[in-house]
């Protein structure tokens, strides 16, 4: 999880000032979280507050703290329609097919022992407000690439897996996207240029600095693209540091109750 926030930080400064480079500095005054990170936050904390329940609690809970914490932090960038949603007291999904509903899953990448329940888990998480078919699949999509990804299978073989059950074409190398790639927030438009950023890159802050590159939406791109990254490679100790530090005790706190957890899970410390 934490390396999908750090690629948010990272992404932040270059997403409506977009650059078509790798060499570029990691961390610079302007490097900090938007919404991606603050609900990134929001589905940890319900997803770890419903482990075990079922859909009915596990939504209620995800709408509870998404309301919670994008009231806590209402200037993080949101989207109009969901900023709406959480200041409302609206409970119903919209309909949205935006690339919200993946760059906020990762930790369901980290939480359940199936690929099955991985998936199941992430629907949720996007039918409370991203209930299209496309807000959905990229949600599921995003959280299985991080499930392979952590459980040791290869990058050939993850891109197989999403291209045979999600449909995306991942066939495109991130040298053509760059040609053409524009800003756009939507699931499908996110999450096969996010995956395949990951399978070119060759380490952790490569993935990062390849997401930034293509332009875009480049903070999402690289949040989505850097959790799956994370869960591969692992991430540097001085980049989760520095991740860390970029956060509100508001918001670490709950990231540090995450990395218990998956540690404890998971045998190790990634």
């Amino acid at each position: 999880m934490l390396g999908a926030i750090f690629g948010d930080m990272v992404g932040a400064p270059y997403e409506f000032n977009n650059i078509h480079t790798k060499e570029f500095p990691l961390v610079s005054r302007r490097t900090g979280f938007t919404d991606d990170t603050v609900m990134t936050v929001a589905v940890a904390v319900a997803l770890l507050e419903s482990k075990g329940k079922g859909e009915k609690e596990t939504k209620e809970s995800l709408i509870r703290w998404m309301k919670h914490y994008g009231q806590m932090y209402p200037d993080a960038g949101y989207g109009g329609r969901f900023f709406h949603w959480v200041l409302s007291d609206e409970t119903r999904p919209y309909n949205s097919y935006g690339n919200g509903s993946a760059m906020r899953v990762s930790s369901a990448g980290w939480l359940y022992d199936t690929l099955e329940e991985t998936e199941e888990k992430a629907g949720w998480t996007a039918e409370v407000t991203h209930n299209h078919p496309e807000g959905i699949k990229g949600a599921k999509a995003t959280a299985a690439a991080i499930f392979l990804a952590r459980t040791g299978t290869a990058k050939e073989d993850i891109l197989k897996y999403i291209t045979d059950t999600y449909g995306y074409d991942l066939s495109e190398n991130t040298d053509s996207i760059r040609k053409w790639y524009y800003f756009n927030e939507t699931c499908q438009k996110t999450v096969p240029q996010a995956i395949r950023v990951f399978y070119e890159s060759k380490d952790y802050e490569d993935t990062i600095r390849l997401g930034v590159s293509l332009g875009g939406d480049s903070d999402t791109l690289a949040c989505i693209a850097g959790g799956i990254a994370e869960a591969y490679y692992g991430m540097p100790e001085e980049l989760k540091k520095k991740a860390l530090e970029l956060l509100t005790p508001e918001l670490r706190e709950p990231v540090f109750r995450f990395q218990e957890t998956t540690k404890m899970k998971n045998g190790e410390d990634r």
